[in-house]
């Protein structure tokens, strides 16, 4: 038990300390802020306030005095659309016409609601978009402004004032057929809702603050409003990734599933996606402080899209590049005009990136066996896997890539009694374990290496006397993709003989990157402020 005790620790530490709560999201209720307004802002207010008193006991009263509210704040916004009150009162309107509407379960979707008021009825509708992703029947609406977020992974909650209500859209139902569209099986999505009037009419539209600076109101281009952390944070909150980081570990084969490249965002083909990878006992989520951060750059937003790949951390990585590749072939065949994305990898996530860029041919497979493979008596089964993780070639849709704290050449805390502690807990696919063995009867090994009758873990495949490791790393990278390294010292400015505490600068280290940035980080550099301030600058400078 002590044994296990402390494996589980291992576990840990390689992850860079772990924690489930890596986001808080807490209801609030909103309310105006500032200095009141005068005239007609004054009597709009009251007509808010009003609805917000009323809106549970009688939701289409409530509704309509906001958007007599509404109406006259967009009268005001008319005439002057740099008015700060009236945008103020404007979104809180706008804002609040959401919270009735998801509250009361009430529904503008799919046929015009009909608003009561002394004044007479107003019809609440909506614009609708030819993409099927945009029918808003399809979500829940809740406004940014009723959260307050927190957490390990959300500390700083990125905005851009503008005219607009900031909403948080999650999908009503899981998507069946999510791994086709390279989604999540539930869409979280950052929108912002305006409301413009035609007469007694008042049309909701939706917009993508992620695509869209700006919007036209009334004839005029205004900025558009936007909340990029709270969706964020309520997805993390709700999909909790962090519950499975371990378990991905231990046992792999039990989600081999969850191996998948997923869109952060509706696909746009004008934007170069960024395709991040994360490493051992870690998850997606593990992001977020840098995807938050670099979201709150304009440059960012107009040239680059986020995506992630996800993986059973358990698995040896290059079993889950193999897979990966597998993921990219999906790519290409349903989006055939993508931009050269650019490869973001951390810890082993690096490691997989590293397989991208180079091309096997027979090499590693020589290398490992010393025989060629019709000399080589192997199941079919197990042939097919080897062929999989030994013969790859480059991927031509990778532009440019980043290692952040990669233990390219390994890491000595992956081998020796770390290691065997890791393999005692970590449960391996039956393929992988037969197919180790069949290697170690198919060459020639001392004695001692047949031992540990498994095939060499995720842990093991980290260790700088990692067959494959040593193999790989004679191989060249392939001409013409630029890459870069980041690298942790933990501020002790000791390099090159400095170590992020997991990875040393010496495996980190790559002849032929085009940068290398040494920051005063642990293992997670990828979160380390100076870090995610190096990818936004590299990220700028190669903007097309």
């Amino acid at each position: 038990m002590r044994l296990l005790l402390a494996a589980l620790g291992t576990m840990l530490i390689l992850n860079g300390c772990a924690t489930s709560r890596y986001a808080e999201v807490w209801h609030k209720k909103p309310h105006l802020t500032g200095p009141p307004g005068a005239g007609p802002l004054a009597s709009a207010e009251q007509s808010l306030t009003r609805a917000m008193h009323e809106e549970r006991a009688k939701p289409l009263v409530a509704l309509g005095d906001c958007l007599e509210a509404l109406q006259s704040t967009s009268d005001e916004l008319k005439r002057n659309s740099a008015n700060a009150t009236a945008i103020r009162d404007y979104n809180f309107g706008v804002s609040r016409v959401f919270q009735i509407i998801h509250d009361a379960q009430l529904d503008p979707w799919t046929q015009p609601l009909s608003v009561p008021t002394t004044g007479g009825d107003f019809v609440l509708t909506y614009e609708p978009d030819p993409r099927p992703e945009w029918n808003p029947a399809l979500y829940e609406f809740t406004p940014a402004d009723e959260f307050d977020v927190g957490g390990k992974y959300v500390t700083e909650r990125t905005t851009r004032d503008g005219i607009g209500a900031p909403i948080v859209a999650v999908e009503r139902e899981a998507s069946k057929d999510r791994r086709e569209k390279l989604a999540p099986s539930r869409i979280f999505r950052t929108v912002t809702a305006i409301a413009q009037f035609h007469g007694r009419r008042c049309v909701l539209e939706f917009y993508d603050p992620l695509d869209q600076e700006s919007v036209s109101f009334y004839g005029r281009t205004v900025p558009l409003a936007a909340d990029f952390t709270v969706p964020l944070a309520v997805m993390l909150q709700q999909t909790d990734p962090g519950k499975h980081e371990l378990w991905r570990v231990l046992n792999p084969e039990k989600y081999a599933d969850s191996a998948a490249i997923e869109r952060l965002q509706p696909y746009n083909p004008k934007k170069t996606v960024v395709l991040v990878i994360h490493g051992l006992k870690d998850s997606q989520a593990t992001w977020t402080p840098m995807i938050n951060k670099l979201r709150s750059d304009p440059v960012i937003r107009k040239h680059y899209q986020f995506w992630f790949y996800s993986y059973p951390t358990g698995y040896p990585f290059p079993y889950s590049a193999a897979i990966l590749r597998e993921e990219l072939d999906e790519v290409e065949k349903q989006f055939p005009r993508l931009k050269p994305m650019v490869v973001i990898g951390h810890s082993m996530g690096g490691c997989i990136s590293r397989l991208l860029l180079t091309d096997s041919g027979d090499q590693l497979w020589m290398k490992i066996f010393g025989r060629p493979p019709d000399e080589v008596q192997l199941l079919p089964k197990t042939r097919e896997y080897f062929r999989q993780e030994l013969f790859f070639r480059h991927r031509p849709e990778i532009g440019r890539v980043i290692f952040i704290a990669s233990p390219l050449r390994g890491s000595n805390m992956a081998s020796g009694f770390i290691g065997q502690l890791a393999t005692l807990i970590i449960r391996e696919p039956t393929l992988s374990s037969q197919a180790s063995q069949e290697m170690l009867r198919a060459t020639k090994v001392r004695e001692e290496e047949l031992k540990p009758k498994r095939r060499a873990n995720s842990v093991d495949s980290l260790s700088p006397k990692s067959r494959f490791l040593n193999a790989i790393n004679t191989l060249p990278m392939t001409p013409g993709v630029p890459y870069h390294t980041i690298i942790g010292d933990r501020g002790r400015g000791d390099s090159p003989s400095s170590s992020d505490g997991v990875v040393p600068y010496w495996s980190s280290h790559m002849n032929g990157a085009k940068t290398e940035n040494i920051v005063p980080s642990n293992h997670s550099a990828h979160q380390n402020p100076q870090a995610i301030d190096d990818v936004m600058q590299i990220l700028k400078r190669y903007a097309k």
